[in-house]
């Protein structure tokens, strides 16, 4: 736990010190963000949800965008940049008086959210290698997780209080802590001899494939292409998360208090157990296997929900905890199986492009899953839950296939080359 959340190591400890005051705005956000647009600046139910879809497109866009500009620039400059503009959007919140002014700003809070994420990513990517880059990931989840839950224990004293002043206030907090965010990123260049250089563009952590030139575009790798799309489909259990299962609660026989009951149970799991299962998940075809492993619990999970409506209230209960339990344990062997694939089948020369594409990914399915969600499990009951479980069993057997696949490229393109006799060169 001291290097989860104090690591030695001065790259890992600026973006720790930097996580912990992200996941804080993010918990206080979270909580007030929906009664603050709606109560305070007297928003529609409507104009919000569209505003924020609007949004979520400029987040697609700026997650590819970050990593290519991180290849550019160096991923700490962007990482930097991006945390400040989304600071200075929470801000601009507090203008946010009309539609127009609120979907444009929701532009830029989103965007730049999904920028943090590639040039972070990017930045893993170029400093570590192998089992490190994981485990690091891994221990910032954790810290992730557990001071979200933080900020939301913050931003209940807004909600007591219940006024706007309250909720203005919790809103410029949640300014003020991202641009405290910023100041790591911003000391680790002064900190870290040779950071710069090293994440430069074209200076990659391992050698490149033997004939191949140039800063390849992760557009052309098929691969890499396949194990996004796998991984994004597996990562719509978020949307499950945070959208279906709150709604799924509200209209089984079970106490509304559960959905409190199951993200407290998230967050113990996720802290107790993220970084164990990311052990061994830089090996592709181990990494592949992890995923598969998630799609099965997911699967399991949709069907235990999917019963919570049949039960009593006692019997719906612990079908909730059970389908709880499942779904965090394959959100956790699904983030780890998904950063090792994401690292290691991508090209080191073009690292902050790959990684932006894998967050492309993410902010796709964070985009449609909300939809997904409601349009399946809320409004069909039990096939909804049904297809949803097929849909994550077929992501994660895809996920081991290409992982399986990208394994045996990358053997072939290590192993040298036989050199023929007709050309040997002579023995002396």
């Amino acid at each position: 736990m001291r290097q989860t959340f104090l690591p030695t190591d001065p790259v890992a400890r600026a973006l720790t010190l930097s996580t912990m005051a992200f996941a804080l705005s993010s918990g206080v956000f979270y909580t007030v963000s929906t009664l603050y647009f709606t109560r305070v600046v007297g928003l529609s139910a409507t104009t919000v949800g569209l505003g924020l879809g609007i949004a979520g497109g400029a987040g697609v866009l700026a997650a590819y965008g970050a990593g290519r500009l991180s290849d550019r620039v160096g991923a700490h400059h962007v990482l930097a940049c991006a945390t400040a503009l989304m600071g200075a959007a929470m801000f601009a919140y507090q203008l946010a008086g009309d539609a127009v002014v609120f979907t444009v700003v929701a532009c830029l809070a989103v965007a730049t959210r999904s920028a943090t994420g590639s040039a972070k990513q990017a930045l893993l990517a170029r400093w570590y290698t192998g089992p490190n880059r994981v485990q690091v990931r891994a221990r910032m989840r954790v810290v992730t997780n557990v001071f979200i839950g933080l900020g939301t224990v913050i931003a209940g004293a807004a909600l007591l209080v219940d006024t706007a002043g309250a909720y203005h206030l919790a809103m410029a907090s949640v300014g003020v802590l991202l641009l405290g965010a910023t100041v790591p990123v911003v000391l680790l260049a002064r900190r870290v001899p040779g950071l710069a250089e090293r994440l430069a563009a074209g200076v990659p952590l391992r050698p490149a494939e033997p004939g191949v030139a140039g800063a390849p575009s992760p557009w052309r790798d098929r691969t890499y292409l396949a194990s996004v799309a796998c991984n994004a489909v597996v990562a719509l259990h978020f949307g499950l998360q945070t959208v279906g299962v709150p709604l799924w609660i509200a209209s089984t026989d079970a106490p509304t208090v559960m959905v409190s009951v199951l993200l407290v149970l998230n967050t113990a799991v996720v802290a107790l157990l993220q970084v164990r299962a990311s052990r061994g998940t830089d090996e592709v075809r181990r990494a592949g296997v992890t995923v598969r492993r998630a799609s099965w619990l997911l699967a399991g999970a949709c069907l235990a929900y999917a019963l919570a409506g049949f039960g009593s209230v006692a019997v719906a209960c612990v079908l909730l905890v059970v389908a709880g339990l499942a779904h965090t344990l394959g959100e956790v062997l699904g983030e780890a199986g998904g950063w090792g694939m994401a690292f290691e089948l991508a090209d080191p020369r073009s690292a902050g492009a790959y990684q932006g594409l894998s967050q492309t990914g993410y902010a796709v399915a964070s985009m449609i899953s909300p939809v997904l969600v409601t349009s399946t499990a809320i409004d069909h009951g039990t096939p909804g839950w049904v297809l949803l479980a097929a849909v994550f069993l077929a992501a994660g057997a895809g996920a081991a296939v290409v992982a399986r696949r990208g394994a045996r490229l990358r053997a072939t393109a290590a192993a040298p080359t036989p050199v023929s006799p007709e050309v040997a060169p002579a023995t002396p």
